[in-house]
């Protein structure tokens, strides 16, 4: 018995349609089930996958794609600066998906998984931190790794590298 959220199939035979998975674009990366939801599918995506068993977000993260616009995505997936990736996992059943979903630079927001996987939390706060991608309905979107006076999000492909000397302890000056 197949099910189509159970096991996608990401071949392509020629002349038909490509992959799907509730209504995205799916693509296979080493074996591993790829689904590219847009930012307005987020939400309604991971409530499938939880209904189906992916009732754990092993990690979510971003990527800034600067200078790597022209990146392959699936037909119908626009390039943004921005990409927050999650991992959720079916325990139950020994499954993986990722969802890769594009973040635009001028509006650089998405509406927050704590609800559903609290585990998020401090995932979506170092994301905020670290990119500058804010998570809509956050309980605490506050900085998690830079001081809170700090200006800018240091994994920002534009962000100026400092020059803040280290110092050794015991080191000949």
């Amino acid at each position: 018995m197949s099910d189509p959220v159970n096991e996608p199939d990401t071949t392509m035979p020629a002349g038909e349609s490509p992959p799907s998975m509730l209504g995205c674009p799916l693509t296979d990366s080493h074996g591993q089930v790829v689904i590219h939801p847009r930012r307005d599918q987020w939400l309604s995506v991971v409530d499938a996958l939880i209904a189906d068993g992916y009732r754990m977000c092993a990690d979510l993260t971003a990527v800034d794609y600067l200078n790597h616009m022209s990146r392959p995505l699936p037909d119908g997936i626009t390039p943004e600066r921005f990409e927050v990736v999650a991992n959720l996992l079916d325990i139950t059943h020994r499954r993986r998906i990722r969802l890769r979903v594009q973040i635009a630079e001028h509006d650089a927001a998405l509406p927050s998984l704590f609800d559903r996987y609290p585990g998020t939390e401090a995932m979506e706060r170092e994301v905020f931190d670290m990119f500058g991608i804010s998570f809509d309905d956050h309980p605490d979107l506050t900085r998690i790794l830079m001081p809170e006076d700090w200006v800018g999000h240091p994994l920002r492909k534009d962000y100026a590298v400092g020059a803040i000397p280290v110092q050794f302890k015991g080191a000949h000056q």
